[in-house]
Protein backbone atom coordinates (compact mmCIF):
# COMPACT_ATOMS: atom_id res chain seq x y z
CA UNK A 1 0.00 0.00 0.00
CA UNK A 2 1.36 3.28 -0.65
CA UNK A 3 2.72 6.21 1.41
CA UNK A 4 3.52 9.73 1.88
CA UNK A 5 7.14 10.74 2.64
CA UNK A 6 6.44 14.15 4.84
CA UNK A 7 9.16 16.13 5.15
CA UNK A 8 11.15 17.84 8.04
CA UNK A 9 10.55 15.40 10.51
CA UNK A 10 12.41 13.11 12.36
CA UNK A 11 13.55 9.66 11.13
CA UNK A 12 11.45 8.24 14.01
CA UNK A 13 8.79 9.66 13.14
CA UNK A 14 8.65 8.45 9.13
CA UNK A 15 9.16 4.94 10.37
CA UNK A 16 5.53 4.85 11.62
CA UNK A 17 4.66 5.59 7.85
CA UNK A 18 1.37 7.37 7.22
CA UNK A 19 -0.35 4.23 6.13
CA UNK A 20 -3.54 5.55 4.38
CA UNK A 21 -7.31 4.21 4.49
CA UNK A 22 -7.92 1.55 7.34
CA UNK A 23 -4.65 0.67 7.60
CA UNK A 24 -3.85 3.97 9.67
CA UNK A 25 -6.58 2.56 12.13
CA UNK A 26 -5.21 -0.45 12.19
CA UNK A 27 -1.63 1.13 12.66
CA UNK A 28 -2.64 3.48 15.56
CA UNK A 29 -4.25 0.62 17.33
CA UNK A 30 -1.46 -1.83 16.75
CA UNK A 31 0.95 0.91 18.28
CA UNK A 32 -1.37 1.44 21.25
CA UNK A 33 -0.45 -2.16 22.31
CA UNK A 34 1.50 -2.34 25.88
CA UNK A 35 4.57 -2.21 26.77
CA UNK A 36 5.88 -2.67 30.91
CA UNK A 37 7.84 0.11 32.25
CA UNK A 38 10.45 -2.67 32.76
CA UNK A 39 11.12 -3.19 29.00
CA UNK A 40 10.81 0.52 28.26
CA UNK A 41 13.46 0.93 30.98
CA UNK A 42 15.68 -1.63 29.85
CA UNK A 43 15.02 -0.39 26.05
CA UNK A 44 16.12 3.07 27.14
CA UNK A 45 19.03 1.65 28.59
CA UNK A 46 20.56 -0.14 26.07
CA UNK A 47 19.56 2.39 23.34
CA UNK A 48 21.95 4.64 24.77
CA UNK A 49 25.32 2.15 24.03
CA UNK A 50 24.18 -1.06 22.56
CA UNK A 51 24.91 -4.35 24.15
CA UNK A 52 28.68 -6.02 24.90
CA UNK A 53 29.38 -7.82 22.26
CA UNK A 54 29.65 -10.93 24.56
CA UNK A 55 25.95 -11.12 24.55
CA UNK A 56 25.83 -11.63 20.84
CA UNK A 57 25.16 -14.91 19.14
CA UNK A 58 28.21 -16.57 18.02
CA UNK A 59 27.26 -16.27 14.63
CA UNK A 60 24.82 -12.96 14.75
CA UNK A 61 24.84 -12.15 10.72
CA UNK A 62 25.81 -8.68 9.98
CA UNK A 63 22.23 -8.26 8.40
CA UNK A 64 18.86 -9.93 8.42
CA UNK A 65 15.82 -9.34 6.18
CA UNK A 66 12.61 -9.64 8.35
CA UNK A 67 10.50 -12.30 6.28
CA UNK A 68 6.63 -13.26 6.70
CA UNK A 69 6.57 -15.95 9.75
CA UNK A 70 9.53 -14.03 11.10
CA UNK A 71 8.73 -13.38 15.51
CA UNK A 72 10.47 -10.85 17.71
CA UNK A 73 11.48 -14.95 19.34
CA UNK A 74 13.17 -15.69 15.64
CA UNK A 75 15.52 -12.47 15.64
CA UNK A 76 16.50 -11.92 18.93
CA UNK A 77 17.88 -15.88 18.55
CA UNK A 78 19.76 -14.52 15.36
CA UNK A 79 21.58 -11.57 16.94
CA UNK A 80 21.10 -12.87 21.10
CA UNK A 81 22.75 -15.11 23.00
CA UNK A 82 18.93 -15.97 24.95
CA UNK A 83 16.11 -15.02 22.71
CA UNK A 84 14.00 -14.24 25.76
CA UNK A 85 15.84 -11.07 25.89
CA UNK A 86 13.23 -9.15 23.78
CA UNK A 87 14.01 -5.39 25.64
CA UNK A 88 18.16 -5.36 24.64
CA UNK A 89 16.56 -6.41 21.05
CA UNK A 90 14.33 -3.55 20.85
CA UNK A 91 16.85 -1.35 22.52
CA UNK A 92 19.12 -2.06 20.00
CA UNK A 93 17.19 -0.46 17.43
CA UNK A 94 14.89 2.09 19.69
CA UNK A 95 16.21 5.02 17.56
CA UNK A 96 14.50 4.05 14.36
CA UNK A 97 12.10 1.06 15.80
CA UNK A 98 10.00 2.92 18.91
CA UNK A 99 7.42 0.68 19.25
CA UNK A 100 8.53 -3.35 19.34
CA UNK A 101 5.09 -4.21 17.62
CA UNK A 102 5.63 -2.92 14.36
CA UNK A 103 8.33 -4.40 12.94
CA UNK A 104 7.87 -5.88 9.24
CA UNK A 105 8.98 -7.86 6.76
CA UNK A 106 10.60 -6.62 4.06
CA UNK A 107 12.38 -4.43 6.51
CA UNK A 108 16.32 -5.09 7.04
CA UNK A 109 18.33 -4.63 10.23
CA UNK A 110 22.27 -4.14 10.12
CA UNK A 111 24.01 -5.19 13.05
CA UNK A 112 26.53 -1.99 13.70
CA UNK A 113 29.52 -2.91 16.12
CA UNK A 114 31.82 -0.29 17.54
CA UNK A 115 33.46 0.64 20.64
CA UNK A 116 32.96 -2.88 22.01
CA UNK A 117 29.53 -2.79 22.14
CA UNK A 118 27.10 -3.33 19.13
CA UNK A 119 23.45 -1.87 18.49
CA UNK A 120 20.55 -3.15 15.89
CA UNK A 121 20.18 -0.60 13.37
CA UNK A 122 17.59 -0.60 10.23
CA UNK A 123 19.24 -0.25 6.90
CA UNK A 124 18.35 3.15 5.51
CA UNK A 125 19.29 4.84 1.83
CA UNK A 126 21.74 7.37 1.41
CA UNK A 127 20.71 11.08 0.89
CA UNK A 128 20.48 12.06 -3.16
CA UNK A 129 20.21 8.19 -3.96
CA UNK A 130 17.11 7.30 -6.78
CA UNK A 131 14.22 6.74 -4.51
CA UNK A 132 15.65 8.02 -1.41
CA UNK A 133 13.37 11.24 -1.72
CA UNK A 134 15.65 13.54 -0.49
CA UNK A 135 18.36 15.39 -2.25
CA UNK A 136 21.93 15.99 -2.52
CA UNK A 137 21.77 18.03 0.86
CA UNK A 138 19.39 15.63 2.81
CA UNK A 139 15.60 17.44 2.72
CA UNK A 140 13.36 15.93 2.04
CA UNK A 141 10.70 16.41 -0.19
CA UNK A 142 6.82 15.15 -0.76
CA UNK A 143 6.43 12.17 -2.91
CA UNK A 144 4.47 8.90 -3.41
CA UNK A 145 6.47 5.78 -3.11
CA UNK A 146 4.73 2.25 -3.05
CA UNK A 147 6.09 0.22 0.21
CA UNK A 148 5.75 -3.64 0.42
CA UNK A 149 4.64 -3.39 4.16
CA UNK A 150 0.99 -4.97 4.31
CA UNK A 151 -0.18 -3.66 7.68
CA UNK A 152 1.06 -6.78 9.21
CA UNK A 153 3.50 -6.33 11.91
CA UNK A 154 5.66 -9.47 12.90
CA UNK A 155 4.49 -11.18 16.25
CA UNK A 156 6.37 -11.77 19.32
CA UNK A 157 6.07 -15.49 19.08
CA UNK A 158 4.68 -18.00 16.87
CA UNK A 159 0.50 -17.64 17.85
CA UNK A 160 -0.15 -20.68 15.59
CA UNK A 161 1.22 -22.61 18.26
CA UNK A 162 -0.99 -21.75 21.76
CA UNK A 163 -4.14 -20.12 19.42
CA UNK A 164 -6.03 -23.54 19.49
CA UNK A 165 -5.14 -23.80 23.20
CA UNK A 166 -6.72 -20.72 24.18
CA UNK A 167 -9.85 -21.82 24.26
CA UNK A 168 -8.67 -25.86 24.86
CA UNK A 169 -7.12 -25.10 27.84
CA UNK A 170 -9.21 -23.82 30.63
CA UNK A 171 -8.77 -23.62 34.30
CA UNK A 172 -11.60 -22.47 36.82
CA UNK A 173 -10.29 -21.61 40.10
CA UNK A 174 -13.41 -23.16 41.50
CA UNK A 175 -15.30 -26.17 40.48
CA UNK A 176 -18.13 -23.52 39.05
CA UNK A 177 -19.07 -26.10 36.29
CA UNK A 178 -20.91 -28.66 38.92
CA UNK A 179 -23.75 -26.56 39.04
CA UNK A 180 -23.36 -24.85 35.90
CA UNK A 181 -26.05 -24.92 32.94
CA UNK A 182 -26.33 -28.53 31.69
CA UNK A 183 -27.43 -30.34 28.45
CA UNK A 184 -30.06 -32.51 29.52
CA UNK A 185 -31.56 -33.79 25.76
CA UNK A 186 -30.89 -33.85 22.05
CA UNK A 187 -33.35 -33.83 19.39
CA UNK A 188 -34.37 -37.30 18.39
CA UNK A 189 -32.28 -38.89 20.98
CA UNK A 190 -28.71 -38.37 19.56
CA UNK A 191 -26.00 -39.45 21.45
CA UNK A 192 -23.45 -37.33 19.70
CA UNK A 193 -24.00 -33.46 18.45
CA UNK A 194 -22.38 -31.98 15.49
CA UNK A 195 -21.93 -28.13 14.18
CA UNK A 196 -25.30 -27.00 13.50
CA UNK A 197 -27.29 -29.68 15.98
CA UNK A 198 -29.93 -28.56 18.65
CA UNK A 199 -29.42 -28.98 21.86
CA UNK A 200 -31.76 -28.64 25.02
CA UNK A 201 -30.44 -27.25 28.52
CA UNK A 202 -30.77 -26.67 31.89
CA UNK A 203 -29.95 -23.91 34.15
CA UNK A 204 -29.28 -19.98 34.53
CA UNK A 205 -28.59 -19.32 31.22
CA UNK A 206 -29.26 -15.42 31.32
CA UNK A 207 -25.77 -14.26 31.61
CA UNK A 208 -25.06 -14.83 27.31
CA UNK A 209 -26.05 -15.90 24.20
CA UNK A 210 -22.89 -17.72 23.37
CA UNK A 211 -21.85 -19.93 25.42
CA UNK A 212 -18.40 -22.78 25.55
CA UNK A 213 -19.35 -26.27 25.80
CA UNK A 214 -16.95 -28.44 28.54
CA UNK A 215 -16.89 -31.90 29.69
CA UNK A 216 -16.90 -32.62 33.69
CA UNK A 217 -13.69 -30.90 35.50
CA UNK A 218 -10.52 -32.73 36.57
CA UNK A 219 -8.64 -31.16 40.11
CA UNK A 220 -5.01 -30.15 39.44
CA UNK A 221 -3.03 -31.06 42.26
CA UNK A 222 0.75 -29.41 43.24
CA UNK A 223 2.59 -32.19 42.87
CA UNK A 224 4.66 -31.83 46.05
CA UNK A 225 1.56 -30.29 48.42
CA UNK A 226 -1.09 -32.06 46.93
CA UNK A 227 -3.21 -28.52 47.31
CA UNK A 228 -5.76 -28.50 44.56
CA UNK A 229 -4.92 -25.31 42.80
CA UNK A 230 -7.67 -25.26 40.02
CA UNK A 231 -9.92 -27.55 38.20
CA UNK A 232 -9.06 -28.04 34.61
CA UNK A 233 -12.35 -28.43 32.32
CA UNK A 234 -11.80 -30.27 28.60
CA UNK A 235 -13.00 -28.06 26.26
CA UNK A 236 -15.25 -29.44 23.49
CA UNK A 237 -16.93 -26.40 21.41
CA UNK A 238 -19.57 -23.43 21.35
CA UNK A 239 -22.93 -23.13 21.23
CA UNK A 240 -25.07 -20.07 20.91
CA UNK A 241 -28.86 -19.70 22.74
CA UNK A 242 -31.69 -19.53 20.46
CA UNK A 243 -34.34 -19.91 22.99
CA UNK A 244 -35.01 -19.32 26.66
CA UNK A 245 -36.10 -21.68 29.33
CA UNK A 246 -40.01 -21.47 30.41
CA UNK A 247 -42.45 -23.38 33.11
CA UNK A 248 -45.52 -23.25 31.23
CA UNK A 249 -48.64 -23.05 33.44
CA UNK A 250 -51.06 -26.10 32.51
CA UNK A 251 -54.80 -26.16 32.67
CA UNK A 252 -54.89 -28.71 35.23
CA UNK A 253 -52.64 -26.61 37.54
CA UNK A 254 -49.80 -28.52 37.04
CA UNK A 255 -45.78 -26.46 35.59
CA UNK A 256 -44.66 -27.86 32.30
CA UNK A 257 -41.34 -27.31 32.48
CA UNK A 258 -39.42 -26.10 28.59
CA UNK A 259 -35.36 -26.21 28.76
CA UNK A 260 -33.65 -23.78 26.77
CA UNK A 261 -32.70 -24.21 23.00
CA UNK A 262 -29.08 -23.92 21.65
CA UNK A 263 -27.45 -24.36 18.37
CA UNK A 264 -23.94 -26.22 18.35
CA UNK A 265 -21.56 -23.76 16.77
CA UNK A 266 -18.37 -25.63 16.64
CA UNK A 267 -16.90 -28.54 18.03
CA UNK A 268 -13.61 -29.57 18.73
CA UNK A 269 -14.88 -32.84 20.83
CA UNK A 270 -17.60 -35.06 21.24
CA UNK A 271 -21.01 -32.83 23.00
CA UNK A 272 -23.48 -35.01 24.45
CA UNK A 273 -26.04 -35.45 27.54
CA UNK A 274 -24.12 -34.04 30.75
CA UNK A 275 -21.76 -31.67 29.40
CA UNK A 276 -21.38 -28.44 30.98
CA UNK A 277 -21.66 -24.83 29.84
CA UNK A 278 -19.93 -21.31 30.13
CA UNK A 279 -20.41 -17.73 29.17
CA UNK A 280 -17.66 -17.09 26.14
CA UNK A 281 -15.87 -14.34 27.65
CA UNK A 282 -13.75 -11.24 26.21
CA UNK A 283 -11.44 -12.27 24.10
CA UNK A 284 -7.57 -10.93 25.68
CA UNK A 285 -6.04 -9.26 22.84
CA UNK A 286 -2.74 -8.41 25.33
CA UNK A 287 0.32 -9.47 23.11
CA UNK A 288 3.04 -12.19 24.10
CA UNK A 289 5.66 -10.52 24.34
CA UNK A 290 8.78 -12.70 25.86
CA UNK A 291 10.79 -11.54 28.90
CA UNK A 292 12.16 -13.08 31.98
CA UNK A 293 10.32 -12.83 35.31
CA UNK A 294 11.53 -9.80 37.57
CA UNK A 295 12.60 -11.79 40.51
CA UNK A 296 13.42 -15.76 41.31
CA UNK A 297 10.80 -17.92 41.20
CA UNK A 298 10.60 -21.66 41.03
CA UNK A 299 8.23 -24.23 40.85
CA UNK A 300 7.10 -27.55 39.16
CA UNK A 301 4.30 -29.17 36.36
CA UNK A 302 1.71 -30.72 37.57
CA UNK A 303 0.48 -32.55 34.14
CA UNK A 304 0.91 -32.65 30.56
CA UNK A 305 -2.12 -31.01 28.58
CA UNK A 306 -4.26 -34.48 27.14
CA UNK A 307 -3.85 -37.88 27.54
CA UNK A 308 0.09 -38.26 27.32
CA UNK A 309 2.60 -39.07 29.88
CA UNK A 310 5.39 -36.84 28.82
CA UNK A 311 5.78 -34.06 26.54
CA UNK A 312 7.89 -32.58 24.06
CA UNK A 313 8.45 -29.19 22.06
CA UNK A 314 5.38 -27.16 21.22
CA UNK A 315 3.13 -28.95 23.71
CA UNK A 316 1.41 -27.89 26.77
CA UNK A 317 2.32 -28.12 30.02
CA UNK A 318 0.44 -26.85 33.53
CA UNK A 319 2.43 -25.00 36.03
CA UNK A 320 1.78 -24.70 39.89
CA UNK A 321 2.58 -21.41 39.74
CA UNK A 322 0.07 -18.46 38.93
CA UNK A 323 -0.92 -14.89 38.74
CA UNK A 324 -0.83 -14.96 43.07
CA UNK A 325 2.99 -15.83 42.65
CA UNK A 326 3.85 -12.93 40.08
CA UNK A 327 3.84 -15.07 36.95
CA UNK A 328 2.85 -13.14 34.02
CA UNK A 329 1.83 -13.85 30.18
CA UNK A 330 5.27 -13.65 28.41
CA UNK A 331 7.59 -14.96 31.09
CA UNK A 332 10.24 -17.23 29.70
CA UNK A 333 11.28 -19.88 32.13
CA UNK A 334 13.92 -22.97 32.36
CA UNK A 335 13.23 -26.66 32.27
CA UNK A 336 15.27 -28.50 34.94
CA UNK A 337 15.79 -32.42 34.64
CA UNK A 338 16.31 -34.07 38.07
CA UNK A 339 19.53 -35.53 37.75
CA UNK A 340 19.30 -39.02 39.01
CA UNK A 341 20.17 -41.26 42.47
CA UNK A 342 22.88 -44.02 41.41
CA UNK A 343 25.42 -45.74 43.33
CA UNK A 344 29.12 -44.83 43.63
CA UNK A 345 30.78 -47.85 41.80
CA UNK A 346 34.35 -46.20 42.26
CA UNK A 347 33.64 -45.93 46.15
CA UNK A 348 34.42 -48.98 48.46
CA UNK A 349 31.56 -47.95 50.58
CA UNK A 350 29.00 -48.02 47.76
CA UNK A 351 27.38 -44.98 48.69
CA UNK A 352 24.13 -43.47 47.25
CA UNK A 353 24.81 -40.35 45.24
CA UNK A 354 22.65 -38.16 43.34
CA UNK A 355 23.60 -36.10 40.16
CA UNK A 356 22.76 -32.30 39.92
CA UNK A 357 19.77 -31.19 38.21
CA UNK A 358 20.36 -30.36 34.75
CA UNK A 359 18.79 -27.39 32.59
CA UNK A 360 17.55 -28.83 29.16
CA UNK A 361 14.56 -26.92 27.78
CA UNK A 362 12.48 -23.33 27.87
CA UNK A 363 8.85 -22.61 28.37
CA UNK A 364 7.09 -19.65 27.02
CA UNK A 365 3.68 -18.37 29.53
CA UNK A 366 0.71 -17.59 27.45
CA UNK A 367 -2.50 -18.64 30.09
CA UNK A 368 -2.21 -17.46 33.61
CA UNK A 369 -4.93 -18.32 36.22
CA UNK A 370 -4.90 -17.53 39.78
CA UNK A 371 -2.88 -20.53 41.12
CA UNK A 372 -1.64 -21.93 37.98
CA UNK A 373 -0.52 -21.26 34.32
CA UNK A 374 -0.43 -22.84 30.61
CA UNK A 375 3.06 -22.78 29.23
CA UNK A 376 4.41 -24.04 25.56
CA UNK A 377 7.69 -25.46 25.40
CA UNK A 378 9.64 -23.63 23.14
CA UNK A 379 12.91 -26.18 23.25
CA UNK A 380 13.14 -29.15 25.18
CA UNK A 381 16.44 -32.11 25.30
CA UNK A 382 14.68 -34.92 27.14
CA UNK A 383 11.13 -35.96 27.83
CA UNK A 384 8.79 -33.35 30.08
CA UNK A 385 7.14 -34.65 32.83
CA UNK A 386 4.65 -33.99 35.70
CA UNK A 387 6.47 -33.04 38.91
CA UNK A 388 9.78 -31.62 36.75
CA UNK A 389 11.49 -28.75 37.74
CA UNK A 390 11.20 -25.12 36.78
CA UNK A 391 12.76 -21.66 37.26
CA UNK A 392 13.64 -18.02 36.18
CA UNK A 393 16.06 -18.85 32.83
Amino acid sequence: MPFREIPNLPRRSLLGLCIMGTASLAWAQTAALPVTDQQRATAERVAQAGVPLSELAANAPESHTVKPGDTLWDIAKLFLTTPWRWPELWGMNREQISNPHLIYPGQILLLVKLGGRAQLQLAQQRAGAPGSGADESGKLSPRIRASDFDGNAITAIPLNLIEPFLNDAVVFDTDELATAPRIVATPEGRVLLSRGDLAYARGDLSQATDYRVFRSTRPLLDPSTQEILGYEAPYLGTAELKKPDQDRQLPDGKTEIVPATLMIKAVRQEIGIGDRLSPVPQRSFSRYIPHAPDAPISGQIVSIYGDGLNAGQNQIVALNRGRRDGIERGHVLALWQQGRSMIDSTSDKREVIKLPDERHGVLFVFQVYERVSYALIISVKEPVRAGDRFSQP
